[in-house]
């Protein structure tokens, strides 16, 4: 899996930061999302997927492949 944001349309919602906070992060000044790891472990790609269904500005998008 790998994972690409696009920080110019994320609203700061922090939905993904709580559900895989190994994987994102939000800066400290507007709430923006950071990528923190790009190709996370297994373990952790059920959560991103989750994360990317509930991000509200489709923010988050995933390479399966």
């Amino acid at each position: 899996m790998k994972i690409d944001v696009n920080q110019d349309t994320c609203v700061g919602a922090g939905q993904c930061v709580l559900l895989a906070p190994d994987v994102f992060d939000q800066r400290d000044e507007d709430g923006i999302v950071v990528l923190l790891d790009n190709r996370p472990p297994i373990g952790s790609h059920e959560d991103v997927r989750q994360a990317a269904r509930v991000c509200p500005a489709l923010a988050i998008a995933l390479d399966e492949s």
